[in-house]
């Protein structure tokens, strides 16, 4: 990379061209990156130009270029967003201090934790997802996985700036070890578990981006509210790519259940299977899986580690400046429900060790109003049936409920009643199977495969029938 032209291959506004140290940096970074994204990146893709957005600048007329370009030329910039002039600590025990520009020498290794836990999460799903493109349903949704794809790449060189740029060797260090985990693997597994489970088809790919990538918006929300500002502002800019990623979600789980709708109304039966669907009870049991997995993401119902992220000013509440209370919450407390014997029960905790549960509490009310807007496809099409969110102990393996069996409909149950029943709440060998027989490739422009519905409209003005991908 040397005589680079920074700002041209690396669009960036940290003043990349200016710091030669960290230059260097990147210098030694950025082929190891190639080499992981060859590796594990979108598998048999790597030469094919596809039709993506790259940000290049922060403002509006440059966050968003489209154009065709091979994944391994993509231009992956390292944005924040603008300062906030006189930004100010706004909680815990720093609440009214000036924002820190550097990194606070007593909180270094909390605040090294905290990126380099979010930082796994960014190439980790690429991993997963890595074999995808060939059952692509349609060059639209073959398209939008990489654009995915390429923007969590972009993600990991953001998180990638800030640990080189403020924490030194063992900044340089740690970016290392982010391309060395690998997702399910057993020696180098992923930080966290459902970045190590595997994402088989794309229904599962659908529900991934729905459920776990919106957890991921709550955690960047409450690291975009942290005192520490280049975090602040790196993550702010991060959560206007996160969108597209759960659009993705919400709008690939809706045309399943469109198409789902579609063929139940036209065959006059609620099994789909035989007309080449994905019939709803089984999208239930698939929800009910990836919803779980994701609540985990969480942590723990009382959390001494998420009271001291807030102490320190570390890392905030979903939309902290908007809560109307003192900010620094010594004295108050939260409701939180837990286990009493053999029944699941609310109780008043303090609230900074439940702060992991008020942000699962925003979260699930965010995945509420998404189910909501599946089920309002199915009432559309007269169909007496809705979609629900499990109950939050539902299969848990994280916290409170990790050692407790509980129904979707929240009765704690026996080890007998669980195994009697999972089979109706999980997906079965038989739903995986059936899922993966439909995984055929359709790569004609404007077509779909049979379980999904066409979206109403194409990416940035173009037609359905635009060629998304060109695989000649």
């Amino acid at each position: 990379m040397a005589g680079i032209d920074y700002t041209e291959r690396i669009p960036n506004n940290v003043g990349l061209a200016e710091n030669r140290r960290l230059q260097r940096a990147l210098e030694d970074w950025q082929p190891k990156f190639l080499d992981w994204w060859r590796d594990m990146g979108p598998h048999g893709y790597q030469a094919k130009e596809t039709y993506l957005r790259t940000a290049v600048s922060v403002d509006a007329q440059g966050w968003a270029q489209f154009g065709y370009v091979r994944m391994p030329e993509y231009r992956w910039g390292i944005f924040l967003a603008e300062p906030e002039p006189g930004r100010r600590v706004s909680f815990g025990d720093h609440r009214g201090a000036p924002a820190w520009q550097e990194v606070p020498g007593e909180y270094r290794g909390v605040l090294r934790r905290l990126i380099v836990t979010q930082g796994d999460t960014e190439p980790a799903s690429v991993e997963q997802q890595r074999h995808l493109g060939r059952t692509c349903p349609s060059l639209y949704d073959l398209r939008n996985l990489f654009q995915v794809n390429v923007e969590e790449g972009r993600h990991l060189w953001a998180m990638v700036y800030l640990l080189d740029a403020y924490f030194g060797r063992d900044g340089r260090e740690e970016s290392e070890a982010l391309l060395q985990r690998r997702s399910g693997d057993r020696d180098k597994p992923r930080i966290l578990g459902a970045f190590n489970e595997k994402t088989p088809d794309w229904l599962s790919y659908f529900m991934f981006t729905f459920f776990t990538d919106r957890d991921g918006k709550y955690q960047l929300a409450g690291l975009a509210e942290s005192g520490f500002d280049p975090l602040s502002r790196t993550c702010r800019f991060m959560l206007t790519e996160e969108a597209h990623h759960m659009f993705v979600g919400e709008t690939g789980v809706g045309r399943v259940v469109q198409r789902a709708c579609e063929l139940m109304r036209q065959h006059k039966t609620d099994d789909v299977r035989p007309h080449g669907g994905i019939d709803l009870r089984m999208l239930q049991r698939y929800l009910n899986f990836h919803y779980a997995v994701s609540l985990d993401l969480f942590g723990s119902e009382i959390s001494t580690n998420a009271a001291n992220f807030y102490t320190m000013g570390l890392k905030g509440r979903f939309e902290e400046t908007k809560k109307d209370d003192d900010h620094q919450l010594k004295t108050a407390t939260y409701t939180v429900t837990g286990l009493d014997g053999d029944r699941l029960v609310t109780r008043e905790e303090p609230a900074l060790p439940s702060l992991n549960e008020r942000l699962r509490d925003d979260y699930i009310a965010d995945c509420q109003r998404g189910v909501d807007r599946w089920n309002r496809v199915i009432k559309e099409h007269g169909i007496d049936f809705q979609l629900r969110l499990p109950h939050r102990a539902f299969q848990r393996a994280i916290g409170l409920f990790a050692d407790v069996r509980v129904s979707p409909e929240g009765r704690v149950l026996s080890q007998a009643e669980w195994e009697a029943k999972k089979h109706e709440w999980l997906p079965t060998e038989e739903d995986q199977a059936w899922v993966q027989s439909l995984m055929r490739p359709e790569t004609e422009p404007g077509k779909f495969a049979s379980w999904i519905a066409p979206p109403p409209r194409g990416v940035n003005g173009q037609p359905l029938d635009f060629e998304y991908v060109r695989l000649a």
